[in-house]
This record gives structure tokens, C-alpha cells and sequence, in this order.
């Protein structure tokens, strides 16, 4: 078998490895984009299968298609889909020409895919063309957008199951530890008295939040410019096979998809992305927020504030023994940076969409498809290498509450607040516990200040009763 067969495009002849599935426009890619020396996303490869499934069966029921040879492309066009074909698109995840590398390098695949399975060489463009059949009807300009439309909401929906995962995660922290008394603290000062339960449930409740706003941000996607092909206003597409490809595609990805009614604004405007973008920007502002929480609040665990126990996970240090990191915090700390370095470089992309067309769609899919790949893995391993297994210092918390001049916040409704001033300077003139000093004064007795102390009267919501002045 030869080494290299020759292949032909604008540019003249070019040698192709014999062995691969790829081809010319695909080489010529190779050799122009060095660039990230990272492959497409594969969650956009998937989506370009779908794509040109759904094409094709379209293009296969009007007619436009011979029989053998689209059934041989279906079924290429499924394995794509299912990602079997991964290792098979190899052009650079950035790239000039708006996505076109990506789209040649799909169809060569499915033309060659096809081929094999009709028992014909790679190559044989006479009997199944990339651009005469598998691009049939198709531009880069529609095709890479809708693809990626695709890939998002599939990626979103998976995201979309890890957010519940860590918000259920919390909420079980929550009930566990809904007894626990503890300082809260406001600018790192320790200001009253809260529970470790409610600390817990603020972090559920924020990552709600963000469930609800990753949901919606489906619909933000499902409008799709397919059919519109090179500026959307349908070139070399008939009109029944604009009106059907995108009921082919949602019927095979199972979404909600639409096709735009403006194809020519849908092609030219990238903005739903950067919406989109801003709001996996608002998780990984949650993340960050609620990891550099867990780092502090397990501070120490000595001479820290060491209230949370966090699983260890492995050793710390090469030069001081004993010591353990809160690796998974600082992990998922560096995702949410990443994610938000992401939202402005995709602002950036589609803002300078020019005219008729967005050609700076790669990058935007590069960041936006890591960033829904850098949360998921984040929100996963925060939950199962961190949450479900923290604990917490009881005695710690128990200790502080006791000692912490934040503690005489719940005494203000029984002494009043110009007495509890004076007790915490003289607490602290002393160098002796709250609890002790108030105790000493006779001020309160020892059931009266476990009382306000409680969990439960630290979480009710406002006072009992009004303390009138004397």
C-alpha cells in the first residue's frame, strides 16, 4: 500500500497519509494552524454529527442523495455523533476561516467513513464527495454555529445534573449540622452568632441559583440558523430542505431546537453566547466564593479557624511533615479563574463579528465548550472529594461561641447594648471568656445564656420580644 495518496483542491495537488480518514482541506489545516496544538472539543464533534445526520436524511428523503451512498453517510454520520470518530477530526481547536478546517475535516471523515464501508478506497470522491454530498446544501456559516448550539445545550444539561448533585450535597451538610452554634464573622471579624446548618444552607441556596439559571439558559440556544447557509439567506439550499433540517435535527438530538426566523441576523450575531457565558460565569463566581469559604473556615487546623474538618487527600508538603492542603478548594478555585478569563474572550469573539458573519466562532466555542467542561469537573469533585465527606469541630465551634465576643450580640436583647459593651471590654481587659465574665457579673445566669445562644434562637428570624428601655 502506498505511503501517500495525492489529493486536489484551489491550491493544487497535496499528498495525503494513505492510511487516514481525513484529506486535503484537512492537511492544509494542519500545516496554516499550529496554534493551540489542542484538537476541536469533542462535545462539538458530536454536535457536528447530528448536523450532518440530520442533513443528510434530509437530503436522502428529498431525493438529492442515491440510496446506497446516503445510507453509507447515515451511518458515518451516527458514528460521528456517538463519538467514535473522535480521533479522526485532528484539526486545531483555533483556526482562521470562521470554523471552515473544522466543517472540511467533518466532512472528509464522513465521505472517507462512508466510502470504507462501501468497500471503496479512501479517496474516491468520484463515487461520495465531501462537498458535493456531504456538504450538500450545508456552509461552514450554519453548519459550526448550529453544531455548537448543540454541543452546548447537551454540555449544559450535564452541568446542569452536577449543580443539583452539589446543591443536594450541602443541603445534607445542612441537616447535619443545623445544631451547631458557631461565630459568623463579617469582614473576617467576628460579628454574631450563626449555625454551621445555615452557613451550609447559603451555599445550597446559592448554587440553586445557579441550577435555575443554567436551565434557562437552553432556551437561549435553541434557535438555530441552519438552512440559512453562507450569510443566511439560503444560497444553494432548495426550500424544502431548509423547512425540514432542522425538524431532522431535533428529532434526532431530542431538543427543543427551532430555526430562526431572521437567518440572516442568526448569522450574523454571536451575542446569545456571550449571555450564556455570563452566566457560567456567575457559577464560577459561586464556586470561587464558596471554596475560598471552605479553605478558611478549615484553616489550621491548629493555629487556624479549623470550625470544618475537610477529607484529606494527600500529602501536603515535601519538607513539613504532618501537613495536609485543601487541594480540592484551590482546584476548583483555579476552573472558576479560567472560566471567567473565558467570559471576556468570548465577549471579546462576538463583538468583533463582522457584517454578514461572526469568523472568530473557534475561539468562542473553544472557551465556551472548556468552560462548561471546567465546571462540571469542578462542581464534581468539589462535591464527592470534598462536601459529602467534611465534618465538622464541634468542640471548636462550641469553644469559640463561648469565648468570642461575637457572642454577646445574643445577650443585647436580655442586658441591653451599652451592658454588653462594657462586658466585652472587660472580657477582654481580663483575658477571660464571655460566657465566664457574664456569668461573674451575675448579668445572666448559665441556663438563660445556653439559651440565647441556642441554635434555635441564633436563627430565628428577628426577636421574640422587644426590650423596652428603663
Amino acid at each position: 500500500m502506498p505511503e501517500f495518496r495525492t489529493e486536489s483542491d484551489l491550491l493544487g495537488p497535496c499528498p495525503v497519509p494513505a492510511a487516514v480518514l481525513y484529506g486535503v482541506h484537512t492537511v492544509r489545516a494542519l500545516e496554516n494552524f499550529p496554534v493551540s496544538r489542542r484538537p476541536v472539543n469533542r462535545a462539538l464533534i458530536q454536535g457536528f454529527g447530528a448536523v450532518k445526520l440530520a442533513a443528510v436524511r434530509t437530503n436522502l428523503e428529498l431525493g438529492f442523495l442515491a440510496a446506497a451512498e446516503g445510507e453509507a453517510l447515515v451511518a458515518a454520520c451516527e458514528e460521528l455523533a456517538a463519538g467514535l470518530l473522535n480521533e479522526h477530526i485532528v484539526v486545531d481547536a483555533l483556526q482562521g476561516g470562521a470554523g471552515t478546517s473544522t466543517n472540511m475535516n467533518v466532512n472528509e471523515v464522513l465521505a472517507n467513513r462512508a466510502l470504507q464501508r462501501l468497500g471503496h478506497p479512501l479517496g474516491s470522491y468520484e463515487i461520495i464527495s465531501p462537498l458535493e454530498d456531504v456538504n450538500l446544501h450545508q456552509s461552514t456559516n450554519d453548519t459550526y454555529p448550529t453544531a455548537l448550539k448543540v454541543a452546548a445545550i447537551t454540555r449544559l444539561r450535564q452541568l446542569e445534573r452536577e449543580i443539583v448533585a452539589l446543591l443536594e450535597a450541602f443541603q445534607e451538610q445542612e441537616k447535619a449540622t443545623a445544631h451547631i452554634v458557631k461565630v459568623g464573622r463579617t469582614q473576617l471579624q467576628d460579628a454574631a452568632l450563626t449555625t454551621v446548618g445555615r452557613e451550609m444552607a447559603a451555599y445550597a441556596e446559592a448554587f440553586g441559583r445557579d441550577r435555575w439559571r443554567i436551565y434557562k439558559c437552553e432556551e437561549r440556544l435553541r434557535v438555530v440558523n441552519l438552512g440559512g447557509t453562507a450569510i443566511g439567506t439560503g444560497l444553494g439550499a432548495p426550500r424544502q430542505y431548509i423547512f425540514r433540517v432542522v425538524e431532522q435535527l431535533r428529532a434526532i438530538t431530542g431538543l427543543g431546537l427551532a430555526r430562526a426566523e431572521n437567518l440572516v441576523e442568526a448569522t450574523q450575531n454571536a451575542d446569545v453566547f456571550v449571555e450564556v457565558s455570563g452566566i457560567l460565569k456567575a457559577l464560577a463566581v459561586n464556586l470561587m466564593k464558596v471554596s475560598g469559604d471552605l479553605r478558611l473556615l478549615s484553616s489550621g487546623p491548629d493555629a487556624g479557624l479549623g470550625e470544618i474538618l475537610l477529607p484529606a487527600r494527600q500529602a501536603g508538603s515535601s519538607i513539613m511533615p504532618g501537613k495536609v492542603n485543601p487541594v480540592i478548594p484551590e482546584a476548583v478555585i483555579q476552573a472558576a479563574m479560567v472560566v471567567q478569563g473565558h467570559d471576556q474572550v468570548i465577549a471579546q469573539a462576538c463583538a468583533l463579528g463582522s457584517l454578514e458573519l461572526n469568523p472568530f466562532l473557534p475561539v468562542v466555542a473553544d472557551a465556551l465548550l472548556d468552560s462548561l467542561d471546567l465546571l462540571e469537573g469542578a462542581c464534581s469533585i468539589l462535591r464527592r472529594h470534598c462536601v459529602e465527606s467534611l465534618r465538622v469541630d464541634e468542640a471548636r465551634c462550641r469553644a469559640q461561641v463561648e469565648n468570642a465576643t461575637a457572642s454577646v450580640t445574643a445577650l443585647v436583647e436580655k442586658i441591653g447594648y451599652h451592658q454588653a459593651t462594657a462586658l466585652v471590654q472587660q472580657a477582654r481587659s481580663k483575658g477571660c471568656g464571655l460566657r465566664a465574665m457574664a456569668l461573674e457579673n451575675s448579668l445572666i445566669s448559665a441556663e438563660e445564656f445556653d439559651e440565647l445562644t441556642s441554635p434555635e434562637s441564633v436563627t430565628r428570624l428577628g426577636s421574640p420580644v422587644q426590650r423596652k428601655r428603663q
